[in-house]
């Protein structure tokens, strides 16, 4: 069976760059048959500011949109955060996102694509720890789009031809590495 990775939009700001990004991420990741890709936009799911009243490690939740946002997360096997570098971090959406939950994230893996000035690399660093924390191996390769030589007028989409490839490896990694993990997860 196919590792199942989900292509996570971690932008809701009207006007984002991410849209575009993620759907090109989606749409080189469809071409391949190694995996079950899903894209999942953030602004879907409309979470508040974290509401829950107990700890997510607990994993007692008492609103709709986070029972919500669990029972999709749950279902996959590794992750590739689209996210934007925001003052040199990610933005507080995809945060905010993360925080509401923990045991749905353990023990799986994640990749990550970025833009921004600097490529978003900063944006990463920060969510490679949060990472870490949640118990998500980050695999190594990654995509770093720039806003200058990525993007027309720092908001029309065409990315250099290099980064198809880098996709790829990115996405293969995160096949063998999400398939590998399912034995430490409970079935």
């Amino acid at each position: 069976m196919h590792p199942k990775i989900a292509i996570i939009l971690g932008s809701t700001r009207p006007g984002r760059n991410g849209e575009a990004v993620a759907k090109w991420v989606y749409g080189v990741a469809k071409q391949r048959k190694d995996a079950e890709f899903e894209l999942i936009d953030l602004k879907d799911y409309r979470l508040p500011q974290l509401d829950e009243p107990v700890p997510p490690s607990l994993r007692q939740y008492s609103q709709p949109h986070t029972k919500a946002w669990s029972e999709k997360i749950s279902d996959f096997d590794a992750y590739v955060f689209v996210t934007p570098e925001y003052n040199h971090s990610t933005s507080a959406a995809l945060k905010n996102a993360i925080d509401f939950l923990y045991q749905e994230w353990n023990n799986k893996a994640a990749g990550f694509v970025s833009y921004g000035s600097a490529g978003g690399a900063r944006a990463v660093e920060h969510l490679r720890l949060i990472m870490a924390e949640l118990q998500v191996a980050t695999v190594r390769a990654q995509v770093m789009l720039s806003l200058f030589t990525d993007f027309e007028n720092y908001s029309v989409f065409k990315p250099a031809a290099q980064h198809i490839a880098e996709v790829n490896t990115l996405l293969d990694q995160l096949v063998a590495w999400g398939g590998a993990l399912k034995t430490l997860r409970k079935t």
